[in-house]
């Protein structure tokens, strides 16, 4: 505390999104969106040159039932896992996620398009949901943590200098 006996207001550090942030991620969202049908296009059109415009087709339209009976066959297996969690009393975390990755990678697998579908074909295949899985779950406990540590140091919680000082009451005349 400065010599006036008075607090002097630091501004918090807030863990989370500022404006700038926000914006960031928006606008790497929208450049997503657009830079991804492109790269399918252009993936597409290599494709076509290497093999044929007709075989391109045809691995694009096979990519659907193939996704399609593959989410089921995997779903099934990540159904099975999450009853053995629950039966045996664990909690069963892992395989929600499990099975959110491969409802995520069936889908991909259905978009039409040679990008998505490596990618949700990585996502099927077990030992790599497995590294996606570590990821995710160290991407959802840090914003845990981070919305833990805003929760507990909202705005003034931060003023703990003790800056408290006694002052003479006013005797009370009767």
């Amino acid at each position: 505390a400065p010599a006036s006996g008075r607090a002097v207001r630091r501004p918090v550090a807030r863990a989370g999104l500022t404006p700038r942030v926000a914006f960031d991620q928006m606008l790497v969202a929208l450049l997503l969106l657009i830079c991804w049908p492109i790269a399918e296009v252009y993936v597409a059109i290599t494709v076509a040159g290497a093999i044929g415009v007709l075989w391109t087709i045809l691995l694009l339209i096979a990519s659907w039932p193939i996704g399609t009976w593959v989410t089921r066959s995997q779903g099934r297996a990540a159904w099975r896992r999450l009853s053995d969690a629950l039966a045996a009393g664990r909690p069963p975390g892992k395989e929600v996620l499990d099975g959110a990755l491969v409802l995520f990678g069936g889908g991909l697998l259905i978009v039409p398009g040679f990008i998505t579908d490596v990618i949700g074909l990585c996502l099927l295949l077990a030992p790599i949901r497995a590294l996606t899985r570590r990821g995710v779950v160290r991407i959802i406990q840090s914003r845990l943590m981070i919305r833990a540590v805003r929760f507990t140091r909202g705005p003034g919680s931060n003023d703990v200098d003790s800056t408290a000082s006694d002052i003479d009451q006013p005797s009370l005349r009767p």
